[in-house]
């Protein structure tokens, strides 16, 4: 009788679930623009992975970016944590985790590019899905945001608006670390309350409030030296009239817009702009790439050490990625929004 042993494992190809980009989005997004489909992934190649996804992403980027990087009939852009399955690149060991820029997909077959190892002493007790939030892309955003665009300094007055928000809770609190004063909008009084728990000096339901403007001068009489921007529109209008001179606004994001069918218009903020000689620049995380193993280490420390907290709002199954998604845009989340598969 032959040796069992002798002869190779056989493996069985794996079924991916897969959200395509069916329409492109008209305003709001709706179901009818996501569809479910499934594929058959062979064995991985030389120097190809095979992922299955742990944690998926859902982030406001997605909904500009699908107008402008994807066409009808693609995969859903966005990032995963996910674990190797499978390895024929020794880059990426069997059962190692990873994020990966695969998109909505459940299961992955890979060259490697656009993967990373997670950090290798990533600790027992933090969840691998905040190397999708504040220990990942959105903790990097607020990180970069404060310290390569505004230069924040000690003693300085920061606004921050979807301050509750996965990029917003984590601009605030490294604010506070550095010794500043931080004001920060958001979309429920729930939100304000935890938003005060993080240590924010002041907080305020931007929806409630009788006047936007006032609330703003409320807040901060003497003015704003930097302005972390994430929402534009008449947030917008309403917070540059009140910087300082030599102010600082690094733009973000623009959420209040994402899904206007034609384009809002003024007041034009030039002059107030040349008078008080600020300086706006917008931005995204991947200029500072070369920095991110430090920045992420920095990051994971402040919350080893208890000085950076971690808000997540979970939803479970991988069927439910674009009822996550359209709820992250209606802001029904606290911090950051991800998807267990």
């Amino acid at each position: 009788m032959e040796n069992d042993a002798s002869v190779p494992k056989q493996r069985t190809m794996v079924q991916a679930k897969v959200w395509i980009l069916r329409k492109h989005f008209d305003g709001f997004p709706k179901d009818s623009d996501f569809e479910l489909k499934e594929e058959q992934l062979p064995e991985p190649k030389d120097g190809e992975i095979l992922l299955e996804a742990v944690f998926l992403s859902v982030d406001p980027y997605m909904r500009p970016f699908s107008r402008v990087r994807m066409k009808e009939g693609d995969v859903m852009i966005g990032t995963q944590v996910a674990k190797v399955l499978q390895s024929k690149n020794p880059a990426f060991p069997e059962g190692a985790h990873v994020v990966s820029r695969a998109g909505w997909r459940s299961h992955t077959l890979s060259d490697g590019s656009g993967v990373q190892l997670l950090l290798s002493d990533w600790p027992n007790d933090v969840s691998l899905s905040l190397a999708l939030g504040a220990i990942g892309m959105p903790g990097l955003t607020a990180l970069y945001g404060l310290e390569e665009v505004c230069q924040l300094r000690a003693g300085e007055t920061l606004l921050v608006n979807a301050a509750a928000g996965a990029v917003g809770t984590v601009v605030g609190q490294i604010a506070k670390l550095k010794g500043c004063r931080v004001v920060g909008s958001a979309g429920s009084d729930a939100k304000v309350a935890y938003l005060k728990e993080l240590g924010f000096d002041v907080a305020f339901n931007y929806k409630t409030v009788p006047s936007l403007e006032q609330a703003l001068k409320q807040a901060a009489p003497e003015g704003y030296d930097c302005f972390f921007e994430n929402v534009g529109g008449a947030f917008s209008n309403a917070a540059i009239p009140l910087m300082r001179p030599l102010g600082r606004i690094a733009v973000c994001g623009a959420i209040s817009t994402y899904n206007d069918t034609s384009p809002q218009t003024g007041p034009f903020p030039h002059l107030t702009m040349i008078m008080n000689q600020l300086r706006m620049e917008g931005f995204m995380v991947g200029r500072w790439e070369n920095k991110n193993p430090e920045s992420l280490r920095r990051l994971l420390a402040w919350r080893k050490e208890g000085k950076l907290k971690t808000p997540e709002h979970v939803t479970n199954g991988f069927e439910n990625m674009p009822k996550a998604f359209m709820g992250m845009l209606r802001g029904e989340n606290l911090g950051k929004a991800i998807i267990k598969a």
